[in-house]
Formats: structure tokens, C-alpha cells, sequence
């Protein structure tokens, strides 16, 4: 009787272990490019700028700006090109604009940084009378 024990126990512990495992679900998250409205941006050529910067497109963004634009960055005097060009590399660009003041020049929000991450930001653009942007002075904002 205690050997027969043994054996339904020894049979039902093989047959549990024998069960086909079930395989696990899988969720595929897939992230989804949503458009930024720019609508709050007032002034023409900083609209055009930044739609150009949300867009990608380099080519564009530099045709803004006068060849011998001034930028800053949290108040250093920085190399505008190669700035942009490593901020296009990494496809740089606003995740949410929060405020715009100063006719549409000064603009605030989320910014995608690349490898530096998101955060809070303003971009402030300074334009001559014939509409060229001459000079850009970015930071964080509090």
C-alpha cells in the first residue's frame, strides 16, 4: 500500500512537470510621431524656423538665419553651425511649446536634447528689419 503511494505520487509529479509551458504574451508597444501644434508661434520666420527644426531639416533651419548668426547657450557664445549640426544629428527637437512672448520670438517647452535628454527650455530669437534671424540665445527655463 506504501509503495503503491509512492508511485501515484512519483506518477502525478511527472505528468505536472510534463505540462507544455505556455508561452507569454508578447505586447508590442509601438511609439506613434505625433505633430506639434505651432499655432501659439506668431511671428512668420521663427514659425518657418521651428517647423523646419521640428521637421528635421537642416537645409531649411539654416536659411533663416544670417550667415554670421550669433547663438548662445545658457549665456556661452557658442559656434551656431556645428551646434545645429550635432542637434540635427540626433533629430533635436521641441516636444511641447508651453508659451511664446515678444511677438512670437521668444518660444518655451520641452525639448528633446538627444543624448542630454528632455527638458524645459527657451529659445529666444533676435531678428533684423528685413526679416533674417541674426541671433538665437537658448537655455533652460525654471
Amino acid at each position: 500500500m506504501k509503495g503503491a503511494l509512492i508511485l501515484l505520487l512519483l506518477a502525478s509529479t511527472i505528468s505536472l512537470q510534463a505540462q507544455p509551458l505556455k508561452a507569454k504574451s508578447s505586447t508590442i508597444q509601438t511609439k506613434t510621431e505625433q505633430r506639434m501644434d505651432i499655432s501659439k508661434i506668431t511671428n512668420p520666420q521663427v514659425k518657418q524656423a521651428i517647423e523646419a527644426l521640428q521637421n528635421n531639416d537642416k537645409n531649411a533651419w539654416f536659411s533663416f538665419f544670417t550667415n554670421d548668426a550669433v547663438f548662445t547657450d545658457d549665456g556661452r557664445i557658442m559656434d551656431f553651425t556645428s551646434f545645429f549640426d550635432n542637434a540635427f544629428k540626433h533629430k533635436e527637437k521641441f516636444l511641447t511649446i508651453d508659451k511664446v512672448e515678444n511677438n512670437g520670438k521668444d518660444i518655451f517647452g520641452n525639448f528633446f536634447a538627444g543624448q542630454w535628454g528632455t527638458f524645459k527650455v527657451y529659445f529666444k530669437f533676435h531678428q533684423q528689419a528685413d526679416g533674417k534671424l541674426n541671433r538665437l540665445d537658448i537655455g533652460q527655463s525654471k
